[in-house]
């Protein structure tokens, strides 16, 4: 069991690591979910956060995931700064709820990008 787990945890890392500047992606979704996970040997609550990049012409495409402790203006800062060190550029509008520290960390990391709360939140 513990080499497929290797192997899932592989290729996960290559996604999680993959460049996305194979396409441009003007339009950025963010949103987090919370799960319950097993860390030090207590059921503890972590936040899931993603983003979808969107095209011009329509097309998704998930562009990162990433798991913390909660929603922090550091945690989301951290992720879309990842997002900008492996290359996502060209960033127009930037679609999410309105959790305070997510709005506060793509205002420091997303320059230049507006952004509207998602409708569907």
């Amino acid at each position: 069991m513990s080499g497929l787990t290797d192997k899932a945890n592989e290729q996960l890392d290559v996604f999680r690591t993959r460049p996305p500047d194979h396409i441009r992606f003007p339009y950025l979704f963010l949103d987090a979910t919370y799960v319950k996970a097993r860390l030090n040997h207590q059921i503890v609550s972590q936040a899931v956060v993603i983003a979808t990049g969107v095209t011009e012409d329509g097309g998704r495409e998930v562009l990162g995931v990433m798991v913390g402790d909660s929603e922090t203006e550091a945690f989301w800062a951290e992720f879309l700064r990842s997002l900008r060190e492996r290359g996502l550029t060209g960033v127009r509008l930037v679609i999410s709820d309105s959790h305070s520290g997510l709005v506060k960390a793509i205002r420091k990391v997303m320059i230049g990008a507006a952004w509207q709360r998602c409708r569907v939140h």
